[in-house]
C-alpha cells in the first residue's frame, strides 16, 4: 500500500472510532416516582429580537437588555458585547444592573471586564430567578426572532453574539463543578427523519408569522450528526442520529458566575421593581435593566411574548451523561437531575401561554414517553 493509502486508511479508521457508537449506554429510570418536582420557565420572546436599546427614565440613563426568547444562555456573552458600548459611551464608571439571572450575570461580569465597578440590583438570586428552570442546552437559535420582524442588520448581530457566547463559554470547559460539558445528543424515531415544517404562529396582536432559522450561518459551531444503523445503537427505535452539544449545568455554572462577580468586586443589593419610577432608588446613575420576562410587567412591555417550557425533574443517574430526543420530548441528563422537556408536535407550542402553573399530568405523560424510548419492543410474531 502506498505512502498516501496508508494515511488514508489511518484517517479513516480515526473517523471510524471518533464515531462508532458506544457500546452501551445506561438506560434512564424513567418512572415518575423519580420525579421530585416540575418547573415552569416563561421565555421572553419579542418578535424583533432582543430589546438592546437606552431610555432615559426617572432621571437615570436606562439601557435596555432583555427578550432574548429561548436562547438566554446561549447568547448571554455575546448580547452584552453588543449591549455594553452604549454604556460606554456616557463615560459612566459605575454601573447598576438589574436582574440577577443570565443576562444580568453575564452582562455584569463583561462590564467588570471592561473596568466598570458594578452592583447588581435584584428581588431574586440564583436558585429564585427564571434562568434557574432553563433546560441548559445551547441553543441559541430557539425563538430568537420572527421573519417579518427581524432584518438582515439583527440576523449579523445574531450571529456575533451566537460566536462570542460560543467562544466565552468554551473557557469554562474543564473548571471545577463542570459548569460547561460536552455531552452526546441522540435524535430517535420509529419512522424516517425528515425536515421539520416551518410553523405558522398566530401571532397576538393578529396575523401570522415564523420564527426566523438562522442555523446555518453558523454550521460550523456545531458537530455533524452521524445516522446509526439498527442495531448497532442500544434504543429500540428504528432510525437514530447522534451528535455532541454544549450542556449548561446550570447550578453549577451559575455558583461559578456569582463568585466570579463577587471576586472582581461586585455587589448585590437586594431591591424589588414595581415600576420604572423606582429605578430612582438606585445610586447609580447608569442602569442596565436586564430583567427578562419580568420587563413585560416592570415596563409595561407587551413586545414581550411568554413561552411556557416546563420540566420534569428526575433524579439523577452517576453513569447517565447524555440527552435524548423522541416522539416531541427532550431528555437531558445533568449533575442536578435529568431534565424531561415536551417540545410540542410544532413550534407553536407553549407559544403566548403565560400560566407558570406546573402541570404534574403532563409531567408524566413526558416521562413515560421517555420510558418508551428504552422499552424493548415486543418480537413480531412468527408466520
Amino acid at each position: 500500500m502506498t505512502t498516501l493509502g496508508l494515511a488514508a486508511s489511518g484517517q479513516a479508521a480515526l473517523a471510524q472510532t471518533l464515531f462508532s457508537p458506544p457500546p452501551a449506554l445506561m438506560p434512564v429510570a424513567a418512572r415518575t416516582d423519580r420525579m421530585f418536582r416540575v418547573t415552569v420557565c416563561l421565555r421572553p420572546f419579542r418578535a424583533a429580537g432582543p430589546r438592546i436599546e437606552i431610555e432615559p427614565i426617572a432621571g437615570k440613563t436606562v439601557l435596555h437588555h432583555y427578550g432574548h426568547g429561548g436562547s438566554g444562555w446561549s447568547l448571554s456573552w455575546g448580547s452584552a458585547m453588543e449591549a455594553l458600548p452604549l454604556v460606554m459611551q456616557t463615560g459612566a464608571r459605575e454601573i447598576a444592573v438589574v436582574g440577577a439571572g443570565a443576562i444580568g450575570m453575564t452582562t455584569a461580569i463583561t462590564a467588570q471586564r471592561m473596568g466598570l465597578k458594578v452592583t447588581i440590583y435584584a428581588k431574586d438570586r440564583f436558585p429564585d430567578v427564571r434562568s434557574a428552570r432553563a433546560t441548559g442546552t445551547w441553543s441559541p437559535y430557539s425563538r430568537v426572532a420572527m421573519e417579518s420582524a427581524a432584518t438582515e442588520a439583527f440576523a449579523t448581530r445574531w450571529e456575533r453574539m451566537t460566536r462570542r457566547t460560543f467562544t466565552v463559554h468554551q473557557s469554562f470547559l474543564g473548571l471545577a463543578g463542570t459548569p460547561v460539558e460536552w455531552v452526546d445528543q441522540y435524535a430517535l424515531s420509529d419512522t424516517p427523519f425528515e425536515k421539520r415544517p416551518k410553523t405558522v404562529i398566530a401571532m397576538p396582536g393578529g396575523g401570522n408569522d415564523s420564527f426566523v432559522d438562522y442555523k446555518d450561518r453558523v454550521s460550523d459551531l456545531v458537530p455533524r450528526q452521524d445516522d446509526l444503523t439498527s442495531g448497532s445503537h442500544p434504543f429500540p427505535v428504528s432510525f437514530a442520529r447522534r451528535t455532541s452539544t454544549m450542556r449548561f449545568n446550570v447550578a453549577d455554572l451559575f455558583h461559578q458566575l456569582e463568585s466570579d462577580f463577587l471576586l472582581a468586586g461586585g455587589r448585590f443589593v437586594p431591591m424589588e421593581f414595581k415600576a420604572p419610577a423606582d429605578f430612582a432608588r438606585i445610586r447609580e446613575k447608569v442602569i442596565v435593566n436586564c430583567t427578562g420576562y419580568g420587563a413585560r410587567a416592570l415596563m409595561k412591555d407587551e413586545s414581550v411574548i411568554p413561552v411556557r417550557g416546563q420540566i420534569a425533574w428526575l433524579l439523577p443517574q452517576s453513569q447517565v451523561d447524555y440527552g435524548i430526543q423522541y416522539d416531541h420530548v427532550s431528555l437531558l441528563a445533568r449533575r442536578d437531575g435529568i431534565l424531561v422537556q415536551a417540545l410540542g408536535a410544532d413550534e407553536s407550542f407553549g407559544f403566548n401561554d403565560p400560566n407558570e402553573e406546573p402541570d404534574h399530568a403532563a409531567a408524566r405523560a413526558s416521562i413515560e414517553v421517555v420510558a418508551r424510548a428504552f422499552r424493548p419492543r415486543p418480537a413480531a410474531a412468527a408466520l
